[in-house]
This record gives C-alpha cells, sequence and structure tokens, in this order.
C-alpha cells in the first residue's frame, strides 16, 4: 500500500474546486514537479555553473601567455567558450589580430592540450 495517495489531475481538482466554490490556490500555468532533496539541487547547480570548480575558460586564462606568446597575450585575452567549441578571443591591437588569425590552428592545436579543453575547435578573433 503506497504511503502517499495518487494526486488528482489539474482539471480534477479544477472540478472538484468549482463545485465547493472553492479558488485554485496555484497560477494555472504552473508546472507541479516532484520534491527533490536541497544537497541534490544545489550539486546540480554548482556542476552546472561550475562553482568550485575550473573551468575550461579559466584554465585557458591562466595559460594565455604560454598558448599565445607574452607580446600576443598583452594585448589579448581568452573571454568565453561559444556553443561548447569556439573560443572567443578579444584582441585590443590589429597588429595582434591578425598574428593570432594567422597562427589560429597552431594555438587550437596547444588549447586542445590544456586539460578539460579538448572540445574547443576553433577561435573567434574580435576587436576590443
Amino acid at each position: 500500500m503506497p504511503d502517499h495517495p495518487k494526486p488528482f489531475s489539474r482539471l480534477a481538482e479544477s472540478l472538484i474546486g468549482d463545485f465547493r466554490g472553492v479558488p485554485l490556490a496555484e497560477p494555472r500555468k504552473m508546472r507541479r514537479r516532484q520534491t527533490r532533496e536541497l544537497a541534490q539541487v544545489v550539486e546540480e547547480l554548482m556542476v552546472k555553473h561550475q562553482i568550485g570548480r575550473a573551468s575550461p575558460e579559466q584554465a585557458i586564462r591562466t595559460r594565455w601567455a604560454e598558448l599565445v606568446g607574452s607580446a600576443n597575450a598583452a594585448y589579448s585575452h581568452a573571454v568565453r567558450i561559444d556553443h561548447g567549441r569556439q573560443l572567443v578571443v578579444v584582441a585590443s591591437h590589429g597588429v595582434v589580430r591578425n598574428e593570432l588569425f594567422l597562427h589560429r590552428a597552431e594555438i587550437v592545436d596547444r588549447i586542445q592540450k590544456v586539460p578539460g579543453c579538448a572540445h574547443v575547435k576553433q577561435l573567434m578573433i574580435r576587436a576590443g
């Protein structure tokens, strides 16, 4: 025998409430979800938003000078990884932008060797 009675459908609850003259206490478009433990929800959020864990972007930022060279690193920085495979880089100088563009295949190869960054396939270099 189950511990909890099976809940009525939304339609049944609405009909019973109308019959008894009791309005629904929740908005019509609200979805009901199963109750979960707080620890499980917090852990999922920490994994999703990479809280307390090293993110691929952070690993690239810490090694940026060795990936592109110190001269190029002084005028550029990695911003984010878009769509899980494209690294967005902002370069503040035209010569550096061109240098990064010409050597982008080598830079991507170096980035893929960084732990956790094997999924990066290309660079998008923007002015900034």
